[in-house]
C-alpha cells in the first residue's frame, strides 16, 4: 500500500511511520508534506498515487480542508489530529476514520483494518447513505456576537462587523461605524464559527469580512497588502504562502 502523510509536526510524522512499518512491512511512505500549499501541489501532480493518505488538520500555512477546496483528493483519508471538533467536518471529505492524538498502535491498525473493510465494501447502501447524510448536513454559523460597552451589554450582527483583528491575547472586532469592541473570542475560535464565504483569515492577526476590502495591492517579495475600508493602525499584509488562498477566496471560490 502506498501511502502519504500530510503531517507538519515531524515526532508525530516519524511515530506514525514506525506505526506502520509495525502494521505491515511492505506499506510505502511516498511522501511527508507540511503545509496547505504543498499538499496541494503533490495531489495535482499524483492524482491517484497514494491508496491512503494520513493527514493532520492542523498545518503550517492553514487547516488541511483548505486542500479539499482547491484540488481532488481521490485516495481515502485518516484524519490524525490534536482536536476533537473537527470530526463532522472531517467525513463532508473522504475520510474514512478520525485519530485523535496521542493514539496508539491498535487506534492507528483499526484505523487501517476499517479503510480496508470499506474498500471492499464500498458499494454498500447503508454506508453510502450515512455518508450522503453526513455530507448534506448545513453547519450553521454565527450570526451575532456580545460585547460589553460601558455598563451596557449588546448584540453586534455579523453584517456590521468589518473585521476581527488580535492584539495581545484580546480580540476584537471592527464594526461598519468604526467602532473597536472587545469579545471573548480568540481568532482560531473565530475561523471555526464564521462563514468562510464571507469571513477570512489573512494572517495571523486579522480576519477580514469580503466587503471591507477597499483595496488590494501587490506587496514585495509575491506578498500582498490589503486596504481595509475602516482605518486601522497596523498594515495588513499577506504572505505569498496565502495569497492563493486569498485570491480564490475573493474571487467567490
Amino acid at each position: 500500500m502506498k501511502i502519504l502523510i500530510v503531517e507538519d509536526e515531524q515526532p508525530a510524522a516519524e511515530k506514525l511511520e514506525r506505526y506502520l512499518q509495525r502494521y505491515d512491512s511492505d506499506f510505502e511512505v511516498l511522501d511527508i508534506l507540511k503545509s496547505v500549499e504543498t499538499s496541494v501541489d503533490w495531489f495535482q501532480k499524483n492524482p491517484t498515487s497514494a491508496d491512503l493518505v494520513f493527514m493532520d488538520i492542523q498545518l503550517l500555512d492553514g487547516k488541511s480542508f483548505d486542500i479539499f477546496k482547491r484540488t481532488e483528493v481521490k485516495a481515502p483519508i485518516i484524519f490524525t489530529t490534536a482536536f476533537d471538533e473537527y470530526a463532522l467536518e472531517a467525513f463532508k471529505v473522504n475520510s474514512v476514520a478520525y485519530l485523535l492524538k496521542p493514539y496508539s498502535f491498535e487506534d492507528l491498525s483499526q484505523a487501517i483494518n476499517k479503510t480496508k473493510s470499506l474498500s471492499k465494501a464500498n458499494t454498500d447502501p447503508a454506508i453510502l447513505s450515512i455518508l450522503s447524510k453526513i455530507s448534506e448536513t448545513e453547519k450553521v454559523y454565527k450570526n451575532r456576537f456580545m460585547v460589553k460597552i460601558g455598563d451596557h451589554i449588546k448584540t453586534i450582527p455579523v453584517e456590521s462587523i468589518k473585521l476581527f483583528f488580535a492584539e495581545g491575547r484580546n480580540g476584537y472586532i471592527v464594526t461598519s461605524e468604526g467602532r473597536k469592541l472587545i469579545i471573548d473570542y480568540n481568532l482560531e475560535q473565530l475561523e471555526e464559527i464564521l462563514d468562510p464565504a464571507l469571513f477570512q483569515r489573512v494572517n495571523r492577526s486579522f480576519i477580514l469580512h469580503i466587503d471591507s476590502i477597499k483595496d488590494v495591492i501587490v506587496y514585495s517579495n509575491s506578498r500582498l497588502k490589503v486596504i481595509p475600508d475602516q482605518t486601522i493602525d497596523r498594515e495588513i499584509i499577506i504572505s505569498r504562502e496565502k495569497v492563493p488562498q486569498f485570491k480564490s477566496w475573493i474571487d467567490g471560490n
